[in-house]
């Protein structure tokens, strides 16, 4: 069925996702402005979650919520289950994504027809809840690609590429991939790698993720309170937010932190959770490193002070995940005026980014010299790092805010093109 456009009837739009408003994690803010941005435009919106905060055990949130967009109008959140092992284990991760495919499908079934359905890739393959609502209920089906799998689990060593069971789970993936009425992938590495699959390239769109222009701006660190509490002493910081998971290269930097450790008005600040902070803490305690502390997750209202806490930014992702994975936090860390150094591979989005808009540097995965040498330049040139951030805010502004993004998903939703036709060029520009 083909979503009809606002003009003709306002759509009710169900987004399926483990998680969403309030947690904290980069799918769950995407949900929301996207949630947003749909009410603004007469839509209606149902949202389908989990009852837990991602990656906690226990159930914290209410079974049904309703929730009120700024401007007017209201969403429905429904939310489903709990968590009842965390991130304890891949065994445990596994029985917690089963209770949610079993109860979110249930849920997605008796809820009002929605018009559209979109579905992330948490848990893996959920998406299969939208083909199976389309064939039920004729629904129009978007296949959100955050993630790919077996692709990421395989990239990292967690399965084999010649099991069984990754081999049932490619097949279970292309098969989702070509029966979606759209794949919207983040960024040209994701979408070369879905085309690799066979998946029609008419299927797939482009739609990069976003920053809150609003919410986060180039704050200056003498109006900014983290950094009373994180550079007390005026230090040059370095700064790793979000998730650190197992698609990221934590290596190379724990030891550039490790090579820079006597080096004086230096700080590494991580902010946020994952798989890897555990690694991470370790590693700074074992080498005694007293310029390097983690803290938690700040709030979604707190995030743009968090962000332009820091001088310069890290990102890293581990090379061969390119494509099956593109970290977000690269445009909040652009809308907050900050320069990025990428540990990573460079026809990864990310350092294409940055190097098309000289908004930082690629250090490639292993070379922890190489970056501790970036780091030093940086801090003994801190006019070079202002330059990079003023040219990466610059570069978000009708490419990677959330208004640009929201509009173009919000076209795609509606049933016409992502970009408006009548601006090819704007739309050689986004997808070249």
């Amino acid at each position: 069925m083909r979503g009809l456009n606002r003009a003709e009837r306002p759509l009710h739009v169900l987004l399926l996702n483990q998680a969403f408003h309030p947690d904290v994690v980069a799918t769950a803010q995407m949900g929301k402005d996207l949630a947003d941005a749909l009410v603004r435009r007469g839509h209606r919106v149902s949202a389908v979650a989990s009852r837990s905060i991602y990656g906690q055990s226990g159930a914290v949130l209410p079974r049904r919520e309703t929730i009120p967009v700024e401007g007017g109008g209201k969403m429905e959140v429904y939310r489903v289950g709990a968590s009842v092992f965390g991130k304890a284990g891949y065994a445990a991760r596994i029985a917690d994504f089963a209770l949610f495919y079993l109860l979110a499908l249930v849920k997605v079934l008796t809820l009002p027809r929605p018009d559209v359905v979109v579905c992330y890739t948490t848990p893996p393959f959920v998406a299969l809840v939208g083909l199976l609502c389309r064939w039920l209920r004729g629904s129009r089906a978007i296949y959100w690609v955050m993630d790919l799998y077996p692709d990421l689990p395989v990239a990292c060593g967690v399965m084999k590429p010649t099991a069984i069971s990754t081999r049932l789970f490619e097949r279970l993936n292309r098969f989702l991939l070509r029966r979606s009425d759209v794949d919207v992938v983040l960024g040209r590495c994701m979408r070369d790698r879905v085309l690799a699959k066979g998946v029609h390239p008419e299927r797939v769109t482009l739609i990069p993720v976003w920053a809150d222009l609003a919410g986060i701006t180039p704050l200056a660190h003498a109006e900014n309170p983290y950094r009373r509490t994180w550079a007390p002493g005026g230090e040059f910081v370095v700064m790793y937010s979000g998730n650190f998971g197992i698609g990221h290269d934590a290596d190379t930097i724990l030891n550039a932190m490790r090579l820079l450790k006597d080096e004086p008005g230096l700080r590494f600040v991580f902010v946020g959770g994952g798989k890897r902070r555990v690694q991470v803490e370790a590693f700074i305690k074992e080498h005694g490193l007293t310029h390097a502390s983690w803290y938690d997750y700040q709030p979604r209202e707190a995030l743009g002070q968090s962000l332009a806490a820091a001088d310069v930014h890290l990102i890293s992702l581990r090379e061969g995940v390119e494509g099956i994975m593109v970290p977000s936090k690269l445009f909040g860390i652009m809308a907050a005026g900050r320069a990025s150094v990428f540990v990573g591979h460079p026809t990864s989005e990310i350092a294409r980014v940055l190097a098309e808009h000289n908004a930082g540097t690629t250090i490639r995965e292993g070379d922890a010299a190489g970056l501790a040498d970036a780091i030093r330049r940086l801090k003994s040139d801190p006019a070079a790092a202002v330059a990079m951030g003023e040219r990466a805010r610059a570069a978000v502004p009708g490419r990677f805010d959330r208004d640009t993004a929201c509009v173009r998903w919000a076209r795609l939703i509606e049933g016409a093109p992502a970009e408006p036709p009548t601006n090819p060029a704007r739309t050689a520009e986004v997808q070249a």
